[in-house]
Formats: structure tokens, C-alpha cells, sequence
């Protein structure tokens, strides 16, 4: 009989990386869309537009990174904090923490003998290992890495937001209707490259993002005409 190998495909080590580049990349199209439509339903001429929107992007880059970078160095420290108490804990009463994970082990339904024996084996094999993943919930594929998710989300911050400009440059006689064009079918992309990525419903997803972000270029328009009208 033919034995055919078992293989299967998780997204979970994706989702560092993939929540800061999903955030980074709509923000940075509907941000400087936003901005764009705003300062140009207030009257504002192609070349203010322009410099709007290359303003937006550099500083929404750069703000993207640094708040990802400090938010995940956040958690990142409190880990870290997290995983030295609990090498203290394991080196001071080591039997109590023995008892501990056997515990959680019953809790997930193995029965006493077999959650002690599974205990004093991860113990044997790794104790601070075992405490970080099955007490604290800290594993290698999850932790925190604040480089990365800074790097990822200025990147797409970036990317996203050069969207919005090069429409305005292609289609400069009409640059607020391109803009927001441009922005709804990159929204509907990236929301359901998204969606996919996560292994989401592809069409929930992208029409979940356009939504939010025509509301936010609506609410922009809005704005500036007031001011055009001041």
C-alpha cells in the first residue's frame, strides 16, 4: 500500500509580518488619498497636490515604523520580562512548577498520570520551553520581532501610498477623480491579497477595506470643501 506523505500549509508565521504590512500598506493608500482629495476638493493647484502627497508619504512612513516599532518592542519587552520570571520561578521551586504544568496538562484534558509524565519529560527536555509556550503562550513563531514589523510597515506604508501620486501624475487634467479611482482598486486588491494571505474570505475582506476607505476619502472631500468655501 502506498503511503503518501501528510503536508500541511499554516499561515500563523505570517502574522508578525502580515498585520504590519496589511496596516501599513491601506494606510498608507487611504491616508494620503485622503489627504490629496481633501487638499484638492479645497482648491488647492497640481503641484500643492503633489507636494501633499510626497509629504504624506514620508511622513507616514516614518511614523508607521516608529509606531510599529515601538508598540511591538513593547510587547517584545514585556516577553522577555515575562520569560526571566519564569527562570527564577523554575530555578528557586522547580517541583512546584513541575506541578504547575501538569496541571495545564489536565486542564487540556489529559488525565493525571499522563499530564505528570508529559510534565517531567518537556521538563527534562526543555522547562523553560514548555512554561514559555503551554503557560505563557510565548512560541518561536509568534513572538515579537519589532524590526521586522517596523520594516514591513513602512514598506507598505510606502508602497501604498505611491498609488495615490502616480495616479495624480499619470492623470494630472483630473487628479482628484483618478486619485480616488486608483485608491478604490487598490483597496479592493490589497484587501482581498490580504484576505487571502490569511486564508480569510477573499471577497469579505476586500470590500471590508474599500468600505473604510471610501468613507475616509468622503469624510476628506468633505473637510476641504468646507474650507474651499470659507
Amino acid at each position: 500500500m502506498k503511503q503518501t506523505r501528510h503536508h500541511e500549509t499554516h499561515r500563523a508565521h505570517r502574522t508578525g509580518w502580515l498585520r504590519a504590512a496589511v496596516l501599513g500598506a491601506n494606510d498608507g493608500v487611504v491616508s494620503v488619498a485622503g489627504l490629496m482629495v481633501g487638499v484638492a476638493a479645497g482648491g488647492a493647484g497640481a503641484t500643492t497636490l503633489l507636494a501633499t502627497g510626497v509629504a504624506g508619504l514620508v511622513a507616514g512612513a516614518m511614523s508607521m515604523a516608529a509606531g510599529e516599532y515601538v508598540s511591538v518592542s513593547t510587547q517584545s519587552d514585556t516577553e522577555r520580562a515575562d520569560l526571566v520570571l519564569e527562570k527564577r520561578e523554575l530555578d528557586e521551586d522547580p517541583a512546584s512548577e513541575l506541578d504547575e504544568l501538569a496541571r495545564i496538562y489536565e486542564q487540556r484534558g489529559l488525565q493525571p498520570a499522563l499530564a505528570r509524565q508529559v510534565a517531567q519529560q518537556l521538563t527534562e527536555h526543555d522547562a523553560l520551553g514548555a512554561h514559555a509556550r503551554d503557560e505563557l503562550g510565548i512560541t518561536e513563531t509568534l513572538r515579537a520581532r519589532p524590526v521586522q514589523a517596523a520594516a514591513a510597515s513602512a514598506a507598505a506604508f510606502a508602497a501604498g501610498a505611491m498609488l495615490p501620486l502616480l495616479a495624480a501624475i499619470v492623470v494630472a487634467d483630473h487628479a482628484r477623480v483618478a486619485v480616488v479611482v486608483a485608491t478604490l482598486v487598490a483597496l479592493l486588491v490589497s484587501g482581498g491579497l490580504a484576505a487571502w494571505a490569511g486564508g480569510a474570505p477573499v471577497l469579505r475582506g476586500a470590500l471590508r477595506v474599500t468600505f473604510w476607505g471610501a468613507l475616509a476619502m468622503a469624510a476628506a472631500h468633505l473637510i476641504g470643501g468646507l474650507f474651499q468655501l470659507a
